[in-house]
């Protein structure tokens, strides 16, 4: 068990998201409950899932708290098929797109979806190149690594 473990608060859908993530993310699985619960069931209080090596856990706790972009998840991306993978499926059935790589998903959940080159460019030594990188960023959605490359290059 990881010494800290994100919760994420949702009215009842909970479990339907982790088994979404499950699917999504290589390196996943069901904790609690390991089966789906029945339909017409109610649905469990806490479910425990493993995504992508992270253990998190959805908690259905009703409608007292909601979800908001002050806390997302962060997806390393090594490349620009994986942003526009992770990207697409996001936001399928009802997601949001957001400025600067960052998405809400259909239950309420924001993620961001970062190339791994957009890292790089922003570290650049060359303090001129950084800002123009950053600046390009801050206009996208979706994040572009050859936007980005060409951003660096002036």
């Amino acid at each position: 068990m990881n010494k800290i473990t994100p919760c994420l608060w949702f009215h009842a859908d909970g479990e339907a998201a982790a088994r979404f993530y499950v699917d999504l993310f290589a390196n996943s699985k069901m904790i609690t409950p390991e089966t789906p619960t029945p339909q017409g069931a109610p649905p469990p209080v806490m479910v425990v899932a493993e995504i992508a090596g992270q253990q998190m856990q959805f908690l259905n706790g009703g409608p007292h708290y909601t979800l908001s972009p002050a806390f997302s998840l962060s997806v390393n991306c090594v490349d620009q098929d994986e942003v526009d993978h992770y990207w697409a499926a996001l936001l399928a059935d009802g997601g949001r797109e957001d400025m600067c790589g960052w998405l809400t998903d259909r239950f309420g959940v924001s993620w961001q979806i970062v190339p791994r080159r957009l890292i790089e460019l922003m570290g650049d030594p060359d303090h001129a190149k950084a800002q123009r990188v950053t600046e390009a960023m801050l206009k996208m959605r979706k994040l572009i690594v050859a936007d980005l490359e060409a951003a660096a290059k002036g």
